[in-house]
């Protein structure tokens, strides 16, 4: 139902006609690409609903004149023209001056209309769907100015009205920034805590006996993954952990276990508390070798088929919620790196994992490690829980602010 004094529209009339297709390839080569200059913005510079300028590609400012009728101003939508066709962003202050590139569509509102409230409303996820379902292309989606100018919209009664609607919305987007960047800061300092705390770097206080290195061969033994498993064993029976749970998690969530058929008397290595995984494969070298860990009792628990198993002999010399820490971070990541072979898919050398040497301190100490990092982790969730419940309750705001369920009050002259 439409709300009184708002209108069904499209991305034609609320532009008036004033959509234009990026410089063609012709027109621009990628020889005159320099480090510095003046910004032509891509489909991958459109981000979080700005553009992203300082990554972008830069032309020489004489250069840029030829094309002024690609340059940008405050106000105008960028629009990814293939690939994901629902990448967006509005031009502010930040990116005015930039030039649309090769790959994307501009657009320019008219006065009659807030840019601000239009970039808000292609946010919602029907206009994410019309532009995917409405592209052009067999192999890689494609759009065209032509689909593009019957975008369908919604207009407020009054640009009054929707400048008001954008405000209060943008109200909300500074609140979850200030929070996001608190997160950023508070990554970047444990980051930080943990190159010093795992390299013994900095010692805490009433530890100073030595650190002694260990083989990870000498503290255990490797187990397989799911052996003879077709794609008709899964969906049901046992749980397992499948390999994104180890390549995101140092360590493994038990919420996202998936399932394996498994047969009385069969004969597959079960994973038990303490147990460390390792992927054996990845697309690049600095993603081979990904660990997570086993920090919950579980009664029968399997492992995928693309990773394996290490289980210590004991925790007397190294606990498993330590080498959750250890092996994830930057001085023992960029050993493992370094074992990846291959050329289009790099695999891990498991003898090679298993000799390298890992400085360990006393138990007691490796304890109270765990605790502080584990403190500044849960000072990161507590923020990234009220970041979540910002955005959750922008998104429900949204979803009457700009349908006109819920009307704003414009101030009238007196």
């Amino acid at each position: 139902m439409i709300p009184d004094g708002w209108k069904l529209t499209s991305l034609f009339e609320v532009c008036e006609g004033q959509l234009q297709t990026g410089p063609f390839g012709s027109q621009l080569h990628a020889h005159e690409y320099k480090d510095n200059g003046i910004p032509v913005l891509m489909p991958k510079n459109l981000v979080k609903y700005r553009a992203d300028t300082e990554a972008a590609a830069k032309i020489p400012t004489e250069r840029a004149k030829d094309l002024s009728k690609h340059k940008l101003k405050i106000g105008d939508l960028l629009f990814s023209r293939r690939g994901d066709v629902a990448r967006f962003a509005l031009i502010d202050k930040d990116s005015e001056g930039a030039l649309c590139g090769t790959g994307c569509l501009k657009a320019t509102p008219s006065e009659k209309h807030s840019s601000l409230f239009l970039s808000y409303f292609l946010q919602r996820n029907t206009v994410k769907q019309w532009l995917e379902q409405n592209a052009v292309g067999q192999t890689m989606p494609n759009m065209n100015t032509a689909i593009l100018s019957k975008l369908p919209l919604m207009a407020a009664e009054t640009r009054e009205e929707e400048e008001k609607i954008a405000n209060i919305l943008s109200t909300w987007d500074k609140a979850i920034e200030t929070v996001e960047k608190l997160i950023d800061n508070s990554r970047t300092q444990k980051q930080a805590l943990m190159q010093q705390l795992l390299t013994g770097k900095k010692r805490l206080p009433g530890f100073d006996l030595k650190w002694n290195g260990h083989s990870l061969g000498d503290l255990g033994k490797t187990y397989n993954g799911l052996t003879g498993k077709t794609k008709d064993d899964f969906l049901e029976g046992k749980p397992f952990i499948p390999y994104i749970n180890i390549f995101n998690n140092d360590r493994i969530d038990t919420k996202k276990l998936n399932l394996v058929s498994i047969k009385k008397n069969e004969k597959q290595s079960k994973a038990i508390f303490g147990d460390i995984f390792f992927t054996t494969s990845s697309e690049t070298p600095d993603e081979v070798g990904m660990s997570s860990v086993l920090l919950d009792e579980i009664e029968e628990l399997y492992l995928n088929s693309f990773c394996f198993g290490f289980r210590l002999k004991d925790f007397n010399t190294l606990i498993p919620e330590y080498a959750c820490y250890l092996l994830r971070s930057q001085s023992v990541r960029r050993e493992i790196c370094k074992l990846a072979q291959g050329s289009t898919r790099y695999n891990l050398s498991k003898p090679g994992l298993m000799k390298i040497n890992l400085r360990l301190p006393p138990v007691d100490e490796q304890k109270l490690i765990v605790q502080i990092l584990n403190n500044a982790g849960d000072d990161i969730k507590n923020l990234e829980s009220n970041r979540d419940f910002l955005a959750s309750e922008k998104k429900s705001l949204m979803q009457q602010l700009l349908t006109g369920k819920r009307r704003v009050k414009i101030d009238t002259a007196a």
